[in-house]
C-alpha cells in the first residue's frame, strides 16, 4: 500500500517535471527527449538524477553579476589603457572585437605580453617560481584542486606567503574537487590563506548543484601576472597517472591590463562562493602604472577574458564567441578539445565553413576519461566527416585535455571551456582571446606537430564501423545533453 503510493507519487512528479520542463523552460528539444526518457525509464534513480543534473537556471541574480557592480566594474577598469596602435588586427577583426566586448564584460586590451604552454611539467614549474616571488596578493582558482604531490608543493608556498604577509586567497569547486582532503587544508587556513568554496554541499557525494560547476582555472598573482587554460592542480596534469599517460594541454600566462580583467573574475566569483564584504570599487580603483616587460618566449598581442556561466537567457558569451571565429575564417579552422558535443548552430557552421573550402580540422582525444564521451565524440564527428572537416584521434597512450581554436593564422582562443554543451550552458568558464599573428601560428605549428601522433578518421573508415559501435554512438549521443 505504501509503496504503490510512493510509486505513484513518483510518476505524478516525473509527469509534472516533464511539463514543467515543456511548457515553463527555455530547453533545447534533446534535452527534454534525454530527460523524458530518463524518467520514463528510470522513474525513482531518474528523478534523483533531474534534481542534481537536470535542474535549469531561474534565478540570474546568483549566476551572473548585477548589472550595477558590472557598471563600477567598466567605470574603473576603463581607466587602464584600452587603445589599440595595430591598425592591421583591429582593421581585420574590429568586428569581432565589438560584438564580444556588447555581450557583457569582455574589453579589449592591447599591451598584452603572453607565453603559451603546452606541458605540465613546463607550466607547474613556471608557477610555483611566480608564487614564490609574489609580494602582494595570490588568487588562486580551480574547478579539480587536489592536495596531493603538486598540490602540496602549491600549498606550502602559499601558507609561507600568507605568513609573510601576502593576501592569499583559493577558489576551488565542490565537486571538481571532492576527493580533496579538508582536513589538510585546514594548516593552510590555519596560515592566513583564505579559502573559498564554490557550491559547497554537506553530503560529499550528493550535491544538489552538481549540475552547475564551476570549470575555471585562474591565478593572478600581485594584479600583474595572469594564468588560464586547461590545466588543473593534481599530478595527472604532469603525466603522473598511468591511466592517462602523458597529459596534453594548453595554458597562458600573460602580463598586462587583461590580468585585471582576469582578477575581476576572480573577484566576482569569490565574492558570491565566500560572502565575503569586499570593496570591489577599491580593488578596481588603481592606475597600471608599471607596463609589461618584454621577457624571453613572450610575445605581444591584443587579449579579451570571456566569461559564461548558466544563464535563464539562454545568452552563451563562450559560444557565440567561438561561432564568430567560426564564421570569420578564411583559410583555416583548427580545433583541439576533449568533448565534441554540439549543437546545431556549431555544426552547421563548422559544416558551413568546410563546404566554403575552409580548412576545417579538429582533434580529439584517442580514449575517454568518462562513460559515453568517446562514442558520443566519435558519433558527433562521422557527422562532420560527410562535409569534408578532418577529424583526428591524438595518440591513445596519452590524453588530449587542450581547449583551443585557431584561425588563420590572426586569431586563437585558449581557455577552460571544452567544445560541448555541458561547457557553454551549465559550467561557468573562461578563455582568452588572443589577437596576435605571433601566438596563432604558434598554436597552429603545435596542432600540426600533435598531427604526427594522431591518427586521423577517414570517412571510408567511419563507414565501415561495426553494428556495436554504432549502438555505442547512438545511445550515447541520445544523452549528450545530459554528459
Amino acid at each position: 500500500m505504501i509503496f504503490t503510493f510512493f510509486s505513484n507519487l513518483v510518476h505524478i512528479i516525473n509527469l509534472l517535471t516533464i511539463f514543467y520542463m515543456i511548457f515553463k523552460e527555455n530547453r533545447s528539444s534533446k534535452s527534454i527527449i534525454s530527460w523524458t526518457l530518463v524518467l520514463f525509464i528510470l522513474p525513482y534513480i531518474g528523478l534523483i538524477l533531474f534534481l542534481m543534473l537536470g535542474r535549469k537556471v531561474n534565478n540570474k541574480d546568483i549566476f551572473i553579476m548585477k548589472k550595477s557592480e558590472l557598471t563600477l566594474f567598466d567605470k574603473h577598469i576603463k581607466k587602464l589603457n584600452n587603445n589599440s596602435n595595430d591598425k592591421f588586427k583591429i582593421s581585420n577583426h574590429s568586428d569581432m572585437i565589438k560584438a564580444i566586448e556588447s555581450m557583457e564584460y569582455s574589453p579589449y586590451r592591447d599591451n598584452v605580453e603572453t607565453k603559451v604552454f603546452f606541458d605540465g611539467k613546463e607550466l607547474f614549474n613556471d608557477i610555483l617560481e611566480s608564487l614564490k616571488k609574489a609580494q602582494k596578493s595570490i588568487n588562486i582558482e580551480f574547478y579539480i584542486f587536489k592536495n596531493d604531490d603538486i598540490g602540496s608543493k602549491i600549498l606550502d608556498i602559499l601558507k609561507e606567503k600568507a605568513k609573510a604577509g601576502v593576501e592569499v586567497r583559493l577558489l576551488y569547486d565542490s565537486v571538481g574537487s571532492r576527493t580533496t582532503n579538508r582536513k589538510k587544508l585546514q594548516s593552510v587556513i590555519d596560515a592566513g590563506v583564505k579559502v573559498g568554496e564554490f557550491f559547497p554541499s554537506l553530503l560529499r557525494l550528493i550535491n544538489i548543484n552538481m549540475n552547475f560547476r564551476n570549470h575555471r582555472k585562474i591565478i593572478v598573482i600581485d594584479n600583474e601576472i595572469g594564468y588560464v587554460g586547461g590545466f588543473n592542480v593534481g599530478d595527472e596534469y604532469l603525466g603522473k597517472d598511468p591511466k592517462f599517460g602523458y597529459w596534453r594541454d594548453t595554458h597562458i600566462k600573460f602580463m598586462g591590463d587583461s590580468v585585471r580583467d582576469l582578477d575581476l573574475r576572480f573577484w566576482a566569483d569569490w565574492k558570491y562562493a565566500t560572502k565575503e564584504d569586499i570593496d570591489l570599487i577599491h580593488l578596481m580603483d588603481y592606475k597600471n602604472e608599471q607596463a609589461p616587460s618584454k621577457m624571453a618566449n613572450y610575445s605581444k598581442c591584443g587579449m579579451q577574458i570571456i566569461s559564461s556561466g548558466p544563464n535563464p537567457d539562454n545568452f552563451y558569451e563562450i559560444k557565440l564567441s567561438y561561432l564568430e571565429m567560426i564564421q570569420k575564417a578564411k583559410k583555416y579552422i583548427y580545433i583541439q578539445s576533449p568533448y565534441l558535443i554540439l549543437d546545431d548552430s556549431l555544426t552547421d557552421s563548422l559544416k558551413l565553413a568546410s563546404i566554403s573550402g575552409v580548412d576545417v580540422r579538429i582533434m580529439i582525444p584517442g580514449k575517454g576519461d568518462h562513460p559515453f564521451v568517446y562514442w558520443a565524440n566519435l558519433k558527433y564527428a562521422g557527422d562532420l566527416l560527410n562535409f569534408g572537416v578532418k577529424i583526428y584521434h591524438y595518440d591513445k597512450n596519452a590524453f588530449l585535455h587542450s581547449k583551443t581554436l585557431v584561425i588563420d593564422d590572426e586569431v586563437c582562443s585558449i581557455g577552460t571551456a571544452n567544445m560541448d554543451t555541458r561547457s557553454f550552458e551549465l559550467n561557468f568558464e573562461v578563455i582568452a582571446m588572443l589577437y596576435s599573428d605571433e601566438i596563432a601560428k604558434i598554436q597552429r605549428k603545435q596542432f600540426e606537430k600533435d598531427m604526427l601522433i594522431s591518427k586521423e578518421l577517414t570517412r571510408e573508415e567511419y563507414l565501415k564501423r561495426g553494428t556495436s559501435v554504432k549502438i555505442k554512438e547512438s545511445f550515447s549521443k541520445l544523452f549528450s545533453a545530459l554528459l
